[in-house]
């Protein structure tokens, strides 16, 4: 295959998650717990906050996929936990405090959604890098799209890369899915023709001398591009571009 044709490819898997019964674009409702027990619309049990932990209470015959009681004690800025509700699935995860997300198949983002534009693919937007690790891995607090809220993640390095002659440091966080890093970044073209607030790059493992790759193609939206009950993360300060990279997703249909 070229490399137009690989990264189709990838765009189509990357859209077919997005469009997931379940996806981040399923969302219909956000809802912070509090250490005083409350019901949600659309969410079965009472649900509170309590020792660093979410705790849910549910009364027979209410459709959640947990006994009479359970108790979440989840990482901050860490990966939520989904929990079923008849058709819908409940999110519970930790941003600073805990809150509920309710993932409904029949959201009308969802159910709007015709796919995610982008630059087309470009091989002189694949990059070589190197990685330069740290001593000890950092903890860097990062803000977030949704006031007031903040995220730690663990960087483990940096990573390094020349342009037009000039070079670069984006700090890396650990990354997922299979990836090494994850890179938060805004750019030149953030805010005109991608989404303002942030894009993310994944990278693979480095050789054994630090080379890695770092294919802006393949830049992505987090899910605040394409709805507003996400509690997305910014990119540290140091991670934003003064050039444009017209490379990855642009700013999504639904935000035109």
């Amino acid at each position: 295959m070229t490399f137009a044709d690989t990264w189709r490819a990838w765009h189509a898997e990357r859209e077919r998650v997005l469009a997931e019964p379940h996806g981040w674009l399923s969302i219909t409702a956000r809802y912070w717990l509090t250490s005083e027990p409350a019901r949600f619309d659309g969410i079965p049990g009472a649900w509170h906050e309590e020792d660093g932990a979410a705790v849910v209470s549910v009364e027979p015959g209410e459709e959640l996929d947990v006994p009479g009681a359970a108790r979440f004690e989840l990482v901050d800025s860490g990966p939520g936990e989904m929990v079923r509700a008849g058709g819908a699935v409940v999110e519970v995860a930790r941003r600073s405090g805990y809150l509920l997300r309710l993932r409904d198949p029949a959201a009308p983002v969802r159910a709007a959604f015709h796919g995610v534009p982008a630059y087309e693919p470009d091989p002189a937007w694949v990059l070589p890098g190197r990685f330069e690790p740290f001593d000890e891995p950092r903890a860097v607090t990062v803000g977030a799209v949704v006031e007031g809220l903040s995220h730690v993640y663990s960087s483990p390095g940096v990573l390094r890369f020349a342009l037009g002659g000039e070079q670069f440091a984006l700090t890396a966080f650990n990354g997922k899915a299979g990836a090494a890093f994850s890179v938060l970044f805004t750019d030149a073209t953030s805010g005109v023709t991608t989404y303002a607030a942030n894009r993310s790059l994944a990278v693979g493992a480095p050789g054994g001398d630090g080379r890695v790759e770092l294919d802006f193609n393949r830049a992505v939206n987090l899910p605040c591009a394409f709805i507003d009950l996400a509690t997305c993360p910014l990119p540290p300060p140091e991670n934003r571009l003064p050039f444009a990279v017209e490379a990855g997703e642009r700013i999504p249909f639904e935000r035109g």
